[in-house]
């Protein structure tokens, strides 16, 4: 298997990394959203999840210069080609 498939599905492989994927396709931007569309994922795990896709180039965290500061994910370019990948899943498991 080719080094950069291995590194993709190592990434993907991760608990809770494609539940991840799935809630921004459905409109999660902010952690306290990923924690209300997810439900059990623990706040560290889901905190550890994010830095590891943005550290991928999956996810840029975006800061707004606020009071408190606003803290959002975004998928980048190369995010969004995952996206074919969650609908994919998305409609395997509806069948």
């Amino acid at each position: 298997m080719p080094e950069e498939v291995r590194r993709a599905a190592d990434l993907l492989e991760r608990r809770w990394t494609v539940s991840i994927l799935w809630a921004l396709n459905e409109g999660a931007a902010r952690f306290n959203e990923f924690l209300q569309v997810l439900g059990s994922v623990p706040p560290a795990t889901l905190n550890a999840r994010l830095r590891e896709l943005e550290e991928a180039g999956i996810l840029e965290r975006r800061v707004t210069d606020t009071r408190p500061p606003l803290v959002e994910y975004r998928l980048t370019p190369q995010g969004r080609r995952l996206r074919a990948l969650v609908v994919a899943l998305s409609e395997f498991a509806s069948r």
